[in-house]
């Protein structure tokens, strides 16, 4: 049994103490006692990390914590796994903030404090430059501009791995943008080395539905940073999000559909020009 199947099988049978109801708190407090993530998300976080084979002995993990509701489930799913697992791997955490003015990350700094995870804040006008270029794809842009400033404090932190909290239904919406704009059924890797950076990108919620998170953050009175973006429902993205709700509302098993596609393509599945 490699390292990475022991790491998921030794966090998944840790027995946890039923959750309790969480009490009203202001929104700039933090939980007094540290979060417990339902058991469903450590199984299903547990078996992309086996799956892909993300960590590894020795690991050291920069946490792309954007402050919102999947990062911070992504940094308590790493938190948790790093407690309970018998590989050993060290966590870091940086928040990019692209608005050009001054944001209130304190809520996530006691967190990381809380969770023993080092924070780190980078300043990036990212909105002013999207502004200033009439940026036609602002999510495209802004996703592929805070890639490059997370990769470089990765560097900067001397992390291997940069972990990003996209989720289920980030991958069926990018499954549909391609296949709709682009004529192609692929999507984003949930493991992928970039040569250029040597910085690998990991992807642990892949398994996971954005509804499940939504109501783990709330059973948990997690806070998410209020950094409202103004290009959000003018993306492509935002269209594919409003289609991919529509069909799973008519067909309920897209989402678990579209992930046993991309895990399970046959190469006589495809039309070739002899066919």
């Amino acid at each position: 049994m490699d390292t990475t199947t022991l790491l998921f099988v030794r966090w998944n049978h840790v027995p946890t103490c039923a959750p309790t109801p969480a009490e009203a708190m202001h929104p700039s407090e933090v939980p007094k006692e540290e979060p417990r993530l339902s058991q469903k998300i450590r199984s299903l976080v547990g078996q992309a990390v086996a799956a892909h084979s993300m960590i590894s002995e020795g690991d050291r993990i920069l946490v792309g914590l954007s402050g919102g509701k999947d990062s911070l489930i992504l940094l308590l799913a790493l938190h948790h796994l790093r407690q309970r697992s018998p590989v050993s791997f060290s966590l870091k955490a940086c928040t990019v903030n692209p608005t050009g003015e001054a944001l209130d990350t304190g809520t996530l700094a006691s967190l990381c404090d809380r969770l023993e995870v080092p924070f780190r804040l980078v300043e990036h006008d990212i909105f002013g430059i999207i502004r200033a270029r009439e940026e036609r794809s602002p999510c495209s842009f802004c996703a592929h501009l805070r890639r490059g400033l997370l990769n470089t404090t990765a560097r900067e932190e001397e992390c291997n791995l940069l972990a990003l909290g996209h989720h289920l239904d980030d991958v069926v919406e990018t499954v549909f943008l391609n296949l709709l704009e682009g004529g192609r059924f692929r999507c984003f890797k949930p493991k992928l080395w970039h040569s250029r950076t040597g910085i690998t990108v990991i992807r642990p919620l892949v398994f996971v539905e954005e509804a499940r998170i939504a109501r783990e953050v709330l059973r948990l009175s997690l806070n998410p940073l209020d950094m409202a973006c103004p290009f959000s429902g003018k993306s492509r993205r935002a269209g594919a999000k409003k289609l991919v709700e529509r069909l799973c509302g008519e067909q309920p098993s897209l989402r678990s559909n579209i992930l046993h596609a991309l895990t399970h393509f046959q190469a006589n599945d495809v039309w070739t020009r002899n066919d």
